[in-house]
């Protein structure tokens, strides 16, 4: 997991930011997302294979006390959100798969039918942040650094910049990576991978865990499908491989197609 990709190395801070405001670099720095050591060679005692292995007990420790800690703290989301009346939705997919245009389009879509609020992550730039506030949704851009998922702290620390609405969707649209975003709970209520027909059929099978822990599959960019080598039967058939219980949705963002049964999807959506 995360010693391997190097996530959370190094200086640059998480900032939590809504469009607009000034930046500190220092109110905003996120001291518990990666507090732990990663493990690189020169970390490590290789005099002997009783060093290698007590090293390696010792990281998978460490992991689960991070996981644990941060299970916690998505719990307590959870039963803030239920509270309020919130359902969060956790959007995660690949750099690329249409994330940002499929949010622009559902919040102008479910303008006047429910409030919509928006926590963006990124390692860096308000870009998409922008993007969704001109779309018409109060939203906060978390920035990781050098991290390559969100956390629940971050999400909680993003929700207190956030006039949460009774009955309102949270989207959180996560770091795009189809690895560790998957470890993480966040308090959502739903897990939702999104796919784009140009990334090819056999990503639930490299990428299983995602899939596994998902709980809605959309397969995005369908007006692309004359145009690219990819069958929508065979990605459906390797995800429902990885997970039977994966509800899956094609549409097209860009052109609209296949938007309605989104839209209605979400609008029967409760805590």
């Amino acid at each position: 997991m995360c010693e391997i990709c190097g996530c959370g190395n190094g200086a640059s801070p998480v900032r939590i930011t809504r469009p607009g405001e000034q930046e500190n670099h220092h109110d905003h720095d996120h001291p518990h997302s990666h507090d732990y050591p990663h493990s690189h060679g020169h970390h490590h005692d290789h005099t002997g294979d009783h060093s290698h292995d007590t090293s390696r007990q010792r990281l998978l420790r460490v992991e689960e006390d991070i996981l644990g800690r941060n299970n916690l703290l998505a719990s307590r989301n959870s039963g803030y959100f239920e509270a309020k009346g919130v359902v969060a939705l956790n959007l995660m997919s690949s750099p690329g798969s249409g994330k940002t245009t499929l949010l622009e389009k559902t919040i102008i879509a479910l303008e006047g039918k429910r409030p919509v609020v928006v926590i963006e992550g990124d390692q860096q730039t308000m870009n998409d942040a922008d993007r969704i506030q001109r779309a018409g949704a109060p939203v906060v851009q978390v920035n990781t650094g050098n991290g390559c998922h969100l956390d629940a702290d971050m999400i909680r620390q993003a929700v207190d910049k956030l006039d949460l609405q009774e009955d309102s969707l949270l989207f959180i649209e996560n770091v795009g990576n189809l690895v560790c975003p998957s470890l993480f709970e966040l308090g959502e209520r739903n897990r939702i991978v999104i796919i784009s027909v140009t990334e090819g059929e056999d990503k639930p099978l490299k990428y299983p865990t995602m899939f596994e822990h998902a709980d809605t599959c959309i397969i995005n960019k369908t007006d692309l499908l004359p145009y690219v080598n990819f069958d929508p039967e065979l990605v459906k058939k390797y995800a429902l491989s990885v997970n039977p219980h994966l509800h899956i949705m094609e549409l097209s963002a860009q052109t609209g197609d296949g938007m309605e049964q989104w839209i209605g999807w979400l609008l029967d959506q409760k805590s």
